[in-house]
């Protein structure tokens, strides 16, 4: 049999009806509040997002800015021109250095011994050169002492020949006798064979003047070649002495004392002081920057700190395209993609005062209007 309900008295029946309409109440009010939630906070959301948007584009009209920019400097990589043993380490890593000072010393007995050999060298062809110049001049003497002879030889020669033809006439004649013909005969052979022993003599000592010459001037050439040799020699003796190239801060020194060391081996690194900003716009935000306009860097090593600074130059071309291996866009799977075009930003305010290095991430904010 079905259980019967017990029923209610008009007192709690009244009761009853209260509570449901109270709680079909208190639903109504929950759905009617989550229902505004629901077009209140998206609304608002819409809002937010259009006022930052409105924002950001008057903001692009007046700052560019990117957060791919680093800080850049001079790194001079010292390398020796000379090889041998680093004998000498003036200098430590983070140290500062002026121009030109001594960092650092190779052996150099190798070099000075180089250096000696090549002078005594050079005093010997000096000796020698000298020996040659007294023998042109004895070559000269002689050449000019055989010269009077020829021209004495050659004077008796027309002599002999003259009184010759003057005897031959009067022996045709018969005035003179035969002995005095034949003796003027004799006369112009004596005469003919001295004039050519005297230009034989004549171009011996020509021949022996050219010579002295010629060795004179080898001795010369030598002495030239030996002084170009001590030239260098003295040269690579001074490049066993390495000085600092710039002032700044040692860095990533890779030697000690003992290492022997290469022509051309990189030993150590000077950091210049000077440092600027090197930043990759996109290429949409550079076609209003130009030379001079105001720049406001923040760097991420000092937090809220604020750097003043300008913009120095563009560069003429896109990261990409300056890079070693550029990229060829001939080809048929070409997708476009927004370069960098790197831009020099140099600082206008003094910042001895802050570590600021080669490498450091910056953000800049261009003003372009």
């Amino acid at each position: 049999m079905r259980k019967k309900h017990k029923e209610l008295s008009p007192e709690e029946l009244k009761k009853v009806k209260h509570i449901l309409k109270e709680r079909k109440e208190r639903k109504k009010k929950n759905r009617k509040s989550y229902q505004k939630k629901r077009v209140i906070v998206p609304g608002i959301t819409a809002v937010i997002f259009l006022l930052l948007g409105i924002i950001s584009i008057f903001y692009s009209f007046y700052f560019q800015t990117t957060d791919d920019a680093f800080i850049e400097g001079r790194l001079i990589s010292v390398a020796p021109k000379a090889e041998g043993h680093i004998v000498n380490l003036y200098v430590n890593d983070n140290e500062s250095v002026t121009k030109g000072q001594l960092i650092a010393q190779i052996d150099r007995r190798d070099y000075e011994a180089k250096v000696k050999q090549i002078e005594a060298a050079l005093n010997e062809a000096k000796a020698n050169a000298d020996v040659a110049g007294s023998e042109v001049n004895i070559s000269q003497a002689l050449l000019a002492q055989s010269t009077e002879g020829l021209e004495s030889a050659r004077a008796k020669l027309d002599f002999a020949k003259k009184d010759y033809k003057r005897f031959q006439a009067l022996n045709k004649e018969g005035i003179c006798t035969k002995q005095e013909f034949d003796a003027s005969k004799t006369k112009l052979d004596v005469a003919q064979s001295s004039y050519n022993e005297a230009i034989e003599r004549q171009n011996g000592m020509d021949s022996a003047l050219k010579s002295a010459i010629a060795k004179n001037e080898a001795s010369k050439a030598n002495i030239e070649k030996l002084e170009a040799e001590l030239e260098i020699a003295k040269l690579n003796l001074s490049y066993t002495d390495i000085y600092a190239p710039q002032d700044g801060t040692i860095s990533s020194r890779n030697v000690e004392v003992g290492n022997y060391v290469n022509i051309g081996q990189p030993i150590l690194s000077v950091v210049s002081p000077e440092v600027w900003i090197v930043a990759n716009f996109k290429e949409t935000q550079v076609g209003k920057m130009k030379k001079g306009q105001p720049v406001t860097v923040k760097i991420d090593t000092f937090g809220g700190k604020k750097f003043k600074a300008q913009v120095d130059s563009i560069q003429r071309a896109s990261g990409a395209k300056a890079s070693l291996f550029p990229p060829e866009n001939a080809v048929g799977s070409y997708i476009k993609i927004v370069q960098r075009i790197p831009v020099k930003i140099t600082f206008t305010e003094d910042y001895s005062d802050f570590n600021i290095v080669p490498g450091m991430s910056v953000v800049p904010k261009v003003k372009v209007k």
